[in-house]
């Protein structure tokens, strides 16, 4: 996901405490819902040992049949590739195996509350991840137009920096609240966030964040605007988001995605596997030692969905790729959306016309990345003449974009993300082979660091990923365009059955572009609970009456709803 820090100035060395990651759009904390200890909810008797089809094995397939799994159903978890989704880990031939590359999803924040929860759950570990101009980045080099500054803090730059720096924080005040919502969001006033955010939606609904840009005062300066799209402050430069609704931007600040970033250590992709594989202390139905993985022949998921369609009593009928085809009274739906336009036969009984129109609405972003190992963080050493660091955390407006500096000590192997780039940035990577993307990094980064060797260092092959050439994804997160909003809400609701024709319910939509927060894990993890409170409901079960779920609450805290005259 692109970035900001807002609040660049006040708050670079303040670390913030977090603040739960629900968004404006619906104020519900899932962290407490979680956390609660009458759990999630129940379902009768008689529906235990009930199968649910969970089509999509990345993080919010897997919480959702985890979850669902422990109330007692059974869980039938389809997976065309592998477990894990955009949350991919991979090593590098050769190499040893501790030495790995986030190809998807790599830094979390804090606010991201209800992934926390299941972070700790299965016991792994964060630290915080190396963005620009972090506490705990050593160094930073920012490059435009040919000149490069060196900076350990913000304050290092040149004062233009610090002043479009300034400008944002400024038209974040004046144009959307911040202030306002922030304060609100940290003490979940949930009465004023819907007021400040029903306010917003109306009024930005049809606004880019270019437009959002020019409108500001703070903004008028072009070279301003050049300079924040380019490098920003936070994970790197704003411009490949500059066509998205403002909206989507907002989300982002309000909820601070984009500060303290933290990594798993050991990758992401532990994360749902280690779920996959964990025997709950309480669940229902099952015998203690129940898995998802037990819950399946040979440990594994069923393959890729062929076909989904309607059969008689509003069932939901799936066809896998061996030619099985199984029927379910209730079915969750993961994959990316897309998925259901051309790699999944479909029925158009599925859902109902006005949310076939959302899907297909639905902007997804490209994004591409490029990893190489190296025998040591050589990038701490210092240069004899300047006494700083040989090499930095990079942005610049070459075609690298941003560059990652990832080590596990100073006497260890490490890894160099030489670019991770979106959008336009990423299309211009698509069709190089790796060694191709790799020699045109190599040379844009020689140019920033003539003294360095970088190829000397490195002790194996590149692996790289584009997402939008891979054939189960197609993009990489979704990103609303102006104007989406009410496809997006149609989208996030559609948990929400009740309102909907009988021979329209059963299959529930989840996962992070049906969400709110598209590119965010915690967004992927909000909507399978969505998923699981809607199947919950739709197989006549109840949640505790101290502990509503998400559609209990739902008419106090729904999402705006804009005219659609």
């Amino acid at each position: 996901m692109t970035s900001t820090v807002p609040n660049a100035i006040e708050h670079a060395d303040e670390q913030q405490p977090p603040i739960t990651m629900f968004g404006p759009d619906f104020p519900y904390a899932y962290d407490d819902f979680l956390a609660h200890p009458a759990g999630l909810g129940q379902i009768p008797a008689t529906e235990h040992g009930t199968e649910v089809a969970v089509i999509g094995g990345g993080l919010s397939g897997i919480v959702a049949a985890y979850e669902l799994m422990k109330m007692g159903l059974k869980p039938v978890v389809y997976e065309a590739d592998r477990i894990g989704g955009r949350l991919r880990t991979v090593g590098f031939e050769g190499c040893d195996p501790s030495l790995t590359a986030e190809m998807g999803a790599m830094r979390f924040p804090p606010s991201s509350t209800a992934l926390q929860h299941y972070i700790d759950l299965v016991g792994l570990e964060t630290r915080p991840f190396p963005n620009p101009l972090a506490e705990t980045t050593p160094s930073t080099v920012v490059d435009l137009k040919g000149e490069s500054h060196y900076a350990e803090t913000i304050a290092d730059l040149p004062q233009v920096y610090r002043d479009v720096a300034e400008a944002w924080n400024k038209c974040l005040d004046e144009g959307a609240d911040f202030s306002d919502m922030n304060r609100a969001m940290r003490e979940r006033d949930v009465p004023r966030i819907r007021e400040i955010w029903a306010r917003l939606v109306e009024k930005l609904d049809n606004q880019t964040f270019y437009g959002f840009l020019c409108d500001s005062e703070a903004f008028k300066s072009f070279r301003h605007r050049e300079i924040f799209g380019q490098v920003g402050f936070g994970t790197g430069g704003w411009d490949t988001d500059f066509p998205n609704s403002i909206l989507e931007i907002l989300r982002v600040v309000y909820t601070e995605a984009d500060d303290h970033h933290r990594g798993i250590v050991g990758g992401s992709q532990q994360l749902p596997l280690r779920l996959w594989e964990r025997e709950p202390e309480k669940i229902v139905h099952w015998a203690y030692g129940t898995s998802l993985a037990t819950l399946h022949e040979n440990g594994e998921p069923r393959p890729a969905v062929t076909r989904l369609h309607r059969t008689a009593g509003d069932r939901i009928t799936v066809t896998d790729a061996n030619g099985d085809i199984r029927t379910y009274q209730a079915a969750v739906f993961t994959a990316q959306s897309w998925m259901l336009l051309s790699k999944i036969d479909c029925d158009d009984s599925l859902f109902p016309i006005d949310h076939w129109t959302a899907i297909e609405r639905t902007h997804y972003m490209e994004s591409s990345k490029l990893f190489v190992p190296v025998d040591r963080p050589f990038w701490l050493d210092k240069d004899e003449e300047t006494g700083r660091d040989v090499m930095s955390m990079t942005l610049t407006d070459r075609m690298t974009r941003g560059t990652y500096l990832l080590d596990d000590g100073p006497d260890k192997p490490a890894v160099i993300c030489l670019s991770y780039t979106w959008c336009d940035d990423s299309l211009k990577w698509l069709p190089l082979s790796a060694n191709e993307r790799m020699e045109v990094m190599l040379k844009s980064l020689g140019e920033i660091y003539p003294k360095v060797d970088i190829r000397k260092h490195i002790i194996g092959s590149p692996v790289t990923v584009s997402w939008e050439n891979e054939p189960y994804f197609m993009g990489a997160f979704k990103a609303n365009l102006p104007g989406h909003y009410r496809y997006q809400r149609r989208l996030f609701t559609h948990f929400m059955q009740d309102r909907l024709p009988e021979d329209k319910r059963g299959i529930f939509l989840a996962g992070d572009d049906i969400s709110w927060t598209a590119g965010w894990a915690e967004g992927a993890i909000q909507t399978a609970l969505n998923a699981v409170w809607g199947v919950m409901h739709h197989l006549g079960g109840t949640t505790d009456a101290a502990n509503p779920g998400p559609g209990d609450v739902y008419d106090e805290i729904a999402p705006v709803e804009l005219p659609e005259d």
